[in-house]
């Protein structure tokens, strides 16, 4: 399994177009779209962190909604992958 320590990229893919318009169309929130991504996919958990019981909630309700269309899922698949968000000095280097 593959385990996303940090999902939402520390809140960096909240502000992206594709997302906030799936997020739109469902009446959902951007977060919980990544997640549900996430969580849709096999061999994968997703650890999100919040300090923010709101957000706690919400993290949670992702895993409550239906999954993602072929469509949403596709939007997302296509999005570019050729740079990292997150980079610590520990990560391997598999780039």
């Amino acid at each position: 399994a593959l385990t996303a320590y940090s999902p939402l990229a520390q809140g960096q893919v909240l502000g992206d177009a594709t997302i906030s318009e799936i997020a739109n169309g469902r009446r959902a929130t951007p977060a919980q779209i990544a997640l549900r991504w996430l969580l849709d996919q096999d061999h994968v958990i997703a650890i999100p962190r919040s300090s923010s019981i709101g957000h706690v909630r919400d993290n949670f309700a992702a895993a409550d909604m239906d999954p993602l269309t072929d469509d949403e899922r596709a939007a997302i698949d296509a999005l570019p992958k050729d740079r990292r968000l997150i980079d610590p000095p520990f990560a391997p280097d598999w780039d």
